[in-house]
């Protein structure tokens, strides 16, 4: 027996100690994710919920893996932190995405769909505002210039026949904190408000507010699941699986809508640091749709609203290679 024959037994051994001791997929990983403590991000929220009870959803699914939660008010922080790498992945509304996969020429990609609807242009108890015309020389609160629900309230007024778009002056709008809108609207300090659940749903209990429109669900999205382009390359199963787990949790909302809303209520109070009503989650639930698809068809809506609300002005890609499955 040569030396060659002496060494097969030890390397076999070695073998066997390395394939015994090498992590199994996912082992003494972290997925960073980032979302809103918003109901629309339900799926964030009941992850969250779960997981503080020891029963979590997503590590369930993927054993060995760190899930941890990244908290944003806004969708453009969470892109930035996506592109910067400090989070892997995030739930966030459309036309963050969309910004985002434009100025970056791509590098970002939706893996699935999270919500849609849960938005309206909600008025003050006794206003007889309710028409696009109505709204000229009024002052309407939204929660950000330029994001999902400011480009959704220009489109209306613009498509009922206002100057809105860029620098149109018939309309004034006032960037709002969701806390402020109650105190504002007592004080009739704003003649109306463009907003999501469950804030409407708070405004019409707490101010007596009406709403006055909604956006279809079937052409507005509200929330989705998204990644960068670099970080699904880094680990394209990791994703895929994480992706897959998201959408079994979206099966589950939809056939336990008064456990999950219960887990929305109790996560939002545990986040907030103050008691978050059931009732007002049961009353928003109904407005909003859980849903994993999600087309390309879905975001060229949103591209041809922010063209119409002036915020771009010119679009030189296409959106086709945005949504991807995983």
């Amino acid at each position: 027996m040569g030396i060659k024959d002496n060494l097969r037994p030890l390397w076999a051994v070695c073998l066997i100690c390395f394939l015994s001791s090498s992590p199994a997929f996912g082992q003494d990983k972290t997925l960073r994710v980032g979302f809103f403590p918003n109901i629309n991000h339900a799926q964030a929220l009941i992850a969250q919920n779960l997981a503080a009870e020891g029963q979590g959803w997503f590590e369930a699914r993927l054993p060995g893996v760190t899930i941890t939660w990244h908290i944003f008010n806004i969708g453009a922080p969470a892109m930035e932190a996506l592109f910067a790498k400090n989070i892997d992945l995030t739930y966030v509304g459309p036309n963050p995405v969309i910004d985002a996969y434009l100025k970056a020429r791509g590098g970002v990609s939706v893996v699935a769909g999270a919500a849609r609807g849960g938005t309206g242009l909600v008025v003050p108890a006794g206003s007889s505002l309710s028409q696009p015309e109505d709204f000229k020389g009024h002052r309407i609160a939204i929660p950000r210039v330029g994001n999902t629900q400011d480009i959704a309230c220009r489109r209306w007024l613009t498509r009922g026949g206002l100057e809105v778009a860029g620098g149109g002056r018939d309309v004034r709008f006032i960037p709002v904190a969701y806390p402020s809108l109650l105190h504002l609207f007592l004080r009739k300090e704003i003649d109306a408000a463009f907003i999501a659940e469950p804030w409407i749903s708070w405004l019409e209990d707490k101010a007596g507010a009406r709403l006055i429109y909604a956006e279809p669900a079937e052409t507005s999205l509200i929330a989705v699941l998204t990644v960068s382009a670099d970080g699904a390359a880094a680990d394209p199963e990791l994703i895929r699986r994480f992706t897959e787990a998201h959408r079994e949790l979206t099966g589950w909302i939809k056939q336990n809508p008064e456990e999950a809303q219960k887990r929305v209520a109790a996560e939002l109070t545990r986040q907030m640091k103050r008691r978050f009503s059931l009732d007002l989650v049961q009353r928003a639930w109904p407005r909003l749709v859980f849903e994993n698809e999600v087309k390309v068809e879905d975001f060229e809506i949103s591209l041809e609203a922010a063209l119409e609300a002036g915020y771009a002005k010119s679009v030189d890609m296409k959106l086709e290679k945005l949504v991807v499955k995983p």
